[in-house]
């Protein structure tokens, strides 16, 4: 199909250049530059994350805005942390995002924002630490400082984004990949279809997940329940870094 047949929708450029036929030295080129591109994102974030410290990750949507409950409770999750002792990791956006390091930056404690390249929704916010706020253009890279550098995860209410880190987490978990920090819901509510789905397709019908799998996670309303549990899981451990 001709590009000319396209209207400049960003979506069906795309298309066409996933279709359009490449002869082998251009496509050799174009894919040593992407590793390049990738290679430089891990050391940059490994070379910056590396001196962070013991973390806690807080997922959440971009969209939630300050009024909203879950925006002022993120921020209290995360201030009541960091008087644990626990810096704060967030997708470094707007929305929870934003609540996550405005509360680490109103607690004292670091800050530290990974954010994403995206067409629209996504830029910085203002809370983050200026030595450890890091760009990426790959979700997968992204993903990996997330799990490689936390210590525990807050999971506030997100859409797919949101949703895609939790079961990244909650997989790797799962599969021995990463010990069994604690991954912490938030809003009672919100979750409760998606974990009743689990519990009645997933498990009980399909069997695709064992029951013991539920115990990966908890479900709280408040930001004291997810804040004392992390303390309690520490509380039997040594505090240090995962890596």
């Amino acid at each position: 199909m001709a590009k000319d047949n396209f209207n400049g929708d960003p979506n069906e450029e795309k298309l066409f250049e996933a279709f359009k036929e490449k002869d082998w030295t251009e496509i050799r080129t174009n894919d040593s530059w992407v590793i390049f591109k990738m290679i430089g994102e891990f050391v940059n974030g490994f070379e910056k994350m590396s001196k962070i410290g013991p973390c806690v990750t807080i997922f959440g949507s971009a969209r939630t805005k300050p009024e909203n409950p879950y925006y002022q409770l993120a921020v209290e999750i995360a201030q009541k942390l960091t008087t644990q002792g626990f810096g704060i990791i967030t997708g470094g956006g707007p929305g929870i995002m934003e609540a996550g390091n405005k509360g680490a930056k109103a607690g004292g404690g670091k800050s530290v924002g990974l954010n994403i390249d995206l067409p629209f929704e996504q830029h910085s916010n203002p809370y983050i630490d200026p030595d450890k706020n890091i760009d990426f253009d790959y979700f997968f890279a992204r993903k990996v400082m997330f799990v490689k550098y936390s210590q525990g995860f807050i999971v506030l209410p997100g859409g797919f984004g949101t949703l895609d880190e939790l079961f990244e987490a909650l997989t790797l978990i799962q599969t021995l990949k990463i010990g069994k920090f604690p991954i912490v819901l938030v809003g009672t509510s919100y979750w409760k279809g998606l974990i009743d789905w689990i519990k009645s397709s997933v498990i009980e019908d399909e069997k695709n997940v064992s029951p013991q799998d539920l115990n990966l996670f908890k479900v709280v309303d408040s930001a004291d329940d997810a804040v004392q549990i992390i303390v309690d899981f520490y509380s039997k451990y040594t505090l240090k870094p995962n890596f």
